[in-house]
């Protein structure tokens, strides 16, 4: 049964009991990170999955709260004795400005570095990212204030789509088209990114089943998003929470 692991579901303002948004996709064969927030090395002890098991990141775009664990996690493998490659990736442009970062860290000299395997995406949509038996995840471009991508799941079990950072936009619309199960960011009105109202509109639209809001502030009162979600959506919605399980 494939399922997912949120290790994080605030916004880019994070506490001790709710760190940025990022999360894990299992589905046996591939265990699949999306985005770096914070210290996901902890975050993946915490949620009590082996950091040498990830086979694959996503990095949706280049934010701070996306991006920036992504140092840590890569030496902390290479400290444990990581040998498997790990595939990344992200756009072309993200691609670039994570080289960048990285060769701060002068990287290239970290002696006996396991395979790091980028996969520059482009800008177009229902691009394939892992095409195997009984997994396939596709990335979209989305509608955020720097280029960023949403992805969609299919395994035999059911369908997930995540928005990742976005406003409201018919691209996600596309790429949520009758899934099971829409994670959508709910940061509130602003410049790339949607009230908890516009993701539920999101979710009618694309004839999802179930909406998970995440990346939201965490001075708001959860239950009045999920109820300002559930006005424009006739199906389930419910807020995830830092270290909630969810299978689909």
């Amino acid at each position: 049964m494939a399922k997912i692991i949120f290790l994080g579901t605030a916004n880019a303002v994070p506490n001790k009991d709710h760190e940025s948004a990022h999360l894990v996709i299992d589905v046996g064969r591939r265990l699949i990170l999306v985005d770096c927030a914070g210290n996901p090395v902890m975050r993946l002890d915490q949620a009590g999955i082996d950091l040498l098991t990830i086979t694959d990141l996503v990095l949706t775009h280049f934010h701070p709260d996306h991006v920036v664990g992504l140092p840590l996690l890569l030496m902390d493998m290479w400290l444990m004795g990581r040998a498997e490659p790990l595939h990344i990736y992200g756009l072309s442009v993200v691609i670039d400005r994570v080289l960048k970062l990285l060769d701060l860290f002068d990287w290239a000299d970290w002696d006996g570095l396991y395979p790091v395997v980028f996969h520059r995406l482009p800008d177009t949509e229902q691009v394939p990212l892992i095409d195997i038996e009984h997994v396939r995840l596709w990335a979209s471009p989305v509608c955020h204030s720097v280029p960023a991508i949403g992805i969609r799941l299919w395994t035999p079990e059911g369908t997930l789509c995540y928005s990742s950072d976005t406003g409201p936009c018919e691209a996600v619309v596309r790429l949520a088209r009758d899934v099971d199960v829409l994670i959508h960011e709910a940061t509130g009105e602003g410049s790339g990114h949607t009230s908890p109202a516009g993701a539920g509109r999101i979710a009618q639209q694309a004839g999802v089943e179930k909406l998970v809001l995440i990346h939201y502030p965490l001075n708001v009162d959860l239950d009045e998003w999920v109820s300002e979600a559930n006005s424009t959506f006739d199906g389930e919605v419910f807020a995830a929470r830092d270290f909630m399980e969810i299978e689909i």
